[in-house]
């Protein structure tokens, strides 16, 4: 059996699709989050192994019970494999994973095994449109990276731009680590601004979820609960404290942006969707920078006129916030030929695989 291999690494999950050369997905697996920024080389692998492994179950005849023995055994050979990683953001991380990768599942370095930013999988739909010459992919999920392609006459994709992907301490602006520390921020702010009034903030829904969240009274101890350093991994859990304890500091805040959406968009707090707005803003930022017109100074940038924008992630799944984030680019005269959502980046970068490899 001919195989195609697409795995989208990100920082919550691993996906990983195997399609046959038909075009039909015979095999699929979620494993855990496997961005190469916080992981070992042999951890990183080891999800991989265990993800693939897993998927490879359903293309076995009779269906395998247990996960599947990588390099994949006779019959199951990958005719090419298309790896998007998050947190691969230079040639010499992505040169750290290509010779794991290749040995791992049997497929020699060279075209047949790509290994690149998360973000190119996203850039797929530029195929679809016959009406555009550049694409600009939006990954926001629990972080965030803007990426801006063309497509070369050999069909190939030229990554132009890039902004962001620095991770949740230097960047992630409009993904789900910056709405969860925003919704921090404006609480404390609030808080602040009232310490040298008469009354007290107000009890709005979003300071009562924070309170909640972390198990506290006092709005001002959110600041020990959010800086208590990250846990042990042999810590023994402790159903007394609260399961935010258990969490890295990253997703103690990263967790929280479901309930910012809820108290927004269900509560109707004006404090929540003053969070949404500023980190909303900010993506429409991070966009702006690879959009406009070429010049001699900036030729590598595209106009939105003639692109599709294509985003992929949990957070601008959301369609009510990618309104906010179009609303922020009309305002800033950045109107785009087409807008997708791309809700399963593996099927589409394996679809595409199947496609530039079938003959």
């Amino acid at each position: 059996m001919s195989l195609y291999l697409c795995v989208d690494c990100g920082g919550s999950k691993t996906s990983a699709v195997v399609s046959d050369i038909s075009g039909n997905i015979v095999g699929r697996a979620s494993g855990g989050p496997s961005n190469i920024a916080y992981l070992t080389i042999d951890s990183f692998i080891e999800t991989i192994r265990a993800t693939v492994g897993d998927a490879l179950k359903t293309c076995t005849s009779p269906a395998s019970v247990d996960t599947v023995a990588l390099p994949p055994p006779a019959g199951l050979e990958f005719v090419a494999v298309w790896f998007g990683i998050s947190g691969a953001d230079s040639p010499s991380i992505i040169e750290s994973v290509v010779n794991p990768l290749s040995t791992l599942l049997g497929v020699p370095k060279g075209p047949r095994l790509s290994v690149a930013n998360d973000a190119h999988l996203l850039a797929a739909p530029i195929r679809m449109h016959e009406d555009v010459i550049s694409a600009v992919t939006v990954i926001g999920g629990t972080g965030s990276i803007v990426v801006s392609f063309k497509e070369k006459e050999d069909g190939e994709l030229e990554e132009l731009g890039r902004v962001g992907g620095w991770g949740w301490i230097l960047g992630d602006e409009g993904g789900g680590y910056s709405i969860g520390r925003e919704a921090v921020r404006q609480v404390l702010i609030e808080q602040d601004k009232h310490s040298v009034m008469k009354s007290p903030p107000p009890e709005g829904p979003l300071r009562t979820l924070l309170k909640n969240y972390f198990g506290i009274k006092d709005v001002m101890e959110v600041l020990t609960e959010v800086y208590v350093p990250d846990p042990i991994p042999s810590t023994v859990v402790n159903s007394d404290r609260g399961a935010h304890k258990y969490m890295s500091r990253e997703k103690r805040l990263s967790s929280l942006s479901p309930s910012v959406f809820a108290a927004a968009f269900e509560d109707k707090d004006p404090l929540a969707l003053k969070v949404l707005c500023i980190c909303a803003k900010d993506l429409a930022e991070q966009i702006s920078i690879v959009v406009g017109d070429a010049s001699e100074e900036a030729p590598r940038l595209v106009k939105a006129s003639e692109s599709v924008i294509c985003f992929g992630g949990s957070v601008v799944g959301l369609e009510v916030y990618r309104n906010m984030v179009l609303d922020e680019l009309v305002a800033k005269g950045h109107v785009f030929k087409h807008v997708e959502f791309v809700d399963d980046c593996a099927a589409v970068g394996a679809a595409g695989l199947r496609l530039k490899f079938k003959d």
